[in-house]
């Protein structure tokens, strides 16, 4: 009988042991929870503050060496740009789980088990006999070599979930390497299968003279135009936004609306019809949107007003000259736009065009060049410059242009460029915005809500950070506003030029009301390494773990040991 009982023992030992292994690098981990939060858009909502305020595993004390790591990896078949997001407790494979969905720039989407990395289906989304686009057909004037992406061109900007409808929204490319194609695809988070309708070819065609125009009209160029912004989805259209590869020109930038239920096109938006350029750029950040539906982008180099771009030797002195509309609505390169659906486009309710933008175009210093954001519960638009220059603006009223002065809510000068993705965090005392330029310091700008303005002093952080061509990207993650969870977790390059090579990652976490001290960084261990960093894509945290993408075809999933 002894006998019995002690190999009785010594089975549930071992059962209790092989549970607590799981597959993905067979690291240990945690036994999987209920989700609470769900990530379905890029940096969490359509604020694009970057704050999951629903983190309730999380904190300040354990995330440390000891407590906190690598649990596994997610193996995909090429680079992403586009940030995981993932749908808490959806019920797929015969059981209610967290999953995860990422995109590649192979054209394929991966839906795996946030918790224990097991992959529920996958599925490439490349026409068939065609291929993604890659660098090389990029060639040009303009681009030779392409350095902007490492290869190929499939999936960049970041999806976006209708957890509701259960549906997944995202756009791909398909080549054969003379005719170039884009799709809005909608598909099934269980599966991945296109809807009815979906996918549907991307084309537009708007009244205008600008570059590249054909019998006064402008149409949309599935192979200059860079689908970059994540897409944002606001009362049941699917916006999706485009820049350009390397300022080839003739581009412009664009901005089309999909009923999410048909794929039927609802509104197009040309920035520059009469002019050129426009990039909505933003370092991949999604589109911001507003509880009424107004829209908020910056747009980069290109026309602004009517009656040229600018001139630079049109005064004889070969000084660069302003145009003679600034204020002219219809081409807002170089500008923020506060935009309104008006019947099948968009029009502009508020603006803001730096006093300086004749210079800012002159030398490629564009304006939207930075992530932005709404601040959330107030009428604060964050934005910042490719000069330095960080705006606050109100989205009642956001500045228009003047000649003499920038009549913004307030300037803030940082004097580094702006190639990265910001964040906010609201605390016990104190509301912050965390931004990281290129060659720069991280910096955390107080927001006070009796003023509405950022308070004079900053605080940095004395960490070495990011060089070359490609800055931070930041997320945050608290229970609340208890600042013993508040986390601000940053992605960057740590050596090289992120804006033009393959480049080793690191992620960080800091105390969000405290960037001076830092928790844990992934190179402390050896094992917590992440691999080649993947530019303008910021971590996702949730749920007790936070999902980074890397250009080393995996997505690197972290949590208490």
């Amino acid at each position: 009988m002894n006998k019995i009982i002690c190999f009785l023992a010594l089975l549930m030992i071992l059962v209790s042991a092989c549970k607590k292994k799981e597959s993905g690098g067979g690291s240990s981990i945690i036994t999987p929870t209920k989700g609470t939060a769900s990530v379905l858009t890029q940096h969490n909502d359509n604020t694009r503050a970057g704050l999951n305020s629903n983190e309730t595993v999380l904190t300040t004390s354990n995330v440390n060496t000891t407590s906190f790591g690598k649990q596994f990896t997610l193996s995909v078949d090429d680079q992403i740009y586009a940030q995981p997001l993932v749908v808490a407790n959806l019920s797929i494979s015969s059981g209610t789980h967290n999953v995860v969905f990422i995109a590649t720039v192979n054209n394929t989407i991966y839906a795996f088990d946030g918790d224990n990395g097991k992959l529920y289906w996958t599925k490439n989304f490349t026409v068939a006999g065609l291929r993604p686009p890659n660098a090389g057909d990029m060639s040009s004037s303009w681009c030779t070599p392409y350095t902007d992406i490492a290869y190929n061109i499939g999936i960049i900007g970041t999806p976006v979930i209708d957890s509701v409808k259960q549906l997944m929204f995202f756009v791909s490319r398909s080549t054969n390497g003379v005719a170039f194609h884009q799709y809005l695809h909608s598909v099934s988070l269980l599966n991945g299968a296109d809807q009815p309708g979906s996918p549907i070819e991307i084309a537009a065609k708007i009244a205008g003279t600008g570059d590249g125009s054909v019998n006064d009209s402008v149409s949309f160029d599935p192979f200059r135009n860079n689908q970059r912004q994540g897409l944002t989805l606001v009362n049941g259209v699917v916006y999706v936004t485009w820049s350009s590869h390397c300022d080839m020109n003739p581009y412009h930038g664009w901005i089309i609306g999909y009923d999410e239920q048909t794929l039927t096109q609802e509104t197009v938006y040309n920035d520059t019809p009469t002019g050129e350029n426009g990039g909505i750029w933003e370092s991949g950040m999604g589109m911001a949107a507003d509880a009424q539906g107004n829209l908020y982008i910056t747009t980069g180099n290109g026309t602004v007003g009517e009656g040229g771009l600018y001139t630079e030797t049109g005064n004889g002195t070969g000084e660069s000259v302003a145009n003679p509309e600034p204020t002219n609505l219809t081409n807002r390169g170089e500008s923020a736009l506060k935009l309104t659906p008006s019947g099948s486009t968009l029009s502009i309710s508020s603006y803001f065009t730096p006093t300086n933008y004749v210079n800012l175009n002159v030398n490629d210093l564009d304006y939207g060049v930075m992530g932005t954001f709404l601040i959330p519960n107030s009428q604060y638009y964050f934005t910042g410059c490719k000069d330095g220059n960080l705006y606050l603006l109100n989205t009642g009223n956001m500045g228009g242009y003047s000649s003499s002065s920038n009549q913004v809510q307030q300037t803030v000068a940082v004097s580094s460029n702006l190639h990265c993705q910001p964040a906010y965090y609201n605390g016990t005392s104190n509301e912050y915005v965390y931004v990281w330029g290129e060659n720069d310091v991280l910096r955390a700008l107080t927001f006070n809500r009796t003023t509405n303005t950022f308070n004079s002093t900053q605080t940095t952080s004395g960490l070495s950070g990011p060089t070359g061509g490609c800055g931070a990207e930041i997320s945050v993650s608290s229970n609340g506003n208890n600042d013993s969870t508040g986390i601000v977790w940053i992605t960057y390059a740590y050596s090289g030029d992120a804006g033009n090579t393959t480049s080793p990652g690191i992620l960080r976490a800091l105390p969000a009301n405290n960037i001076t001290k830092e928790l844990w960084d992934s190179n402390i261990a050896g094992g917590d390494a992440v691999g080649n960093f993947s530019k303008f894509c910021s971590p996702t945290i949730a749920n007790g773990h936070v999902y980074l993408a890397t250009f080393s075809m995996q997505v690197d999933v972290y949590g208490l040991k």
